[in-house]
């Protein structure tokens, strides 16, 4: 097996997104773990410690939002890269943004952008973190490009 970009864990309860997700990622060299739920992602990140999590919002047992302030409340997960990759409200992204989210990809998204926005959580990882928490937005809307709308991003 050749050398890897990372380690993803990509959390989705629908299989078809989680395999989507892994098919793009494992293409750009990342070792990616999957979970079905917050509950599971929970488990998982203890056992795989993984580089940079993706969380769905709406999953069964435990969401997205409740899953990232859950590994943000834990020192050994507080400054783990996770991004959310949902179709979610205004009210969803401020409170993505309030429990210490890095970075949103909307529903339906392009492959492109994917890849894009789990680069640059790579690189939050591997800057150490400042201690100032960074927010990007990723809006899937098929331009091949990730924007973000703060300019501290790497």
């Amino acid at each position: 097996m050749s050398a890897t970009s990372g380690r993803v864990l990509v959390v989705d309860d629908s299989e078809v997104i989680r395999r989507l997700i892994r098919v793009n990622l494992e293409l750009e060299g990342f070792q990616v773990v999957t979970a079905a739920d917050g509950a599971e992602c929970l488990e998982v990140v203890r056992r795989v410690r993984p580089d940079v999590v993706t969380l769905d919002v709406v999953m069964p047992r435990l969401d997205g939002l409740r899953t990232a302030a859950r590994l943000r409340a834990s020192a050994a997960t507080s400054r783990l890269p996770i991004a959310i990759v949902s179709a979610c409200t205004p009210a969803d992204l401020a409170r993505g943004e309030s429990v210490g989210v890095d970075g949103y990809l909307g529903k339906p998204f392009d492959p492109a952008d994917l890849v894009a926005l789990v680069w640059r959580l790579m690189a939050l990882r591997d800057s150490g973190g400042s201690g100032q928490r960074r927010f990007a937005y990723g809006f899937g809307d098929g331009s091949g490009g990730f924007r973000s709308r703060r300019t501290d991003l790497p």
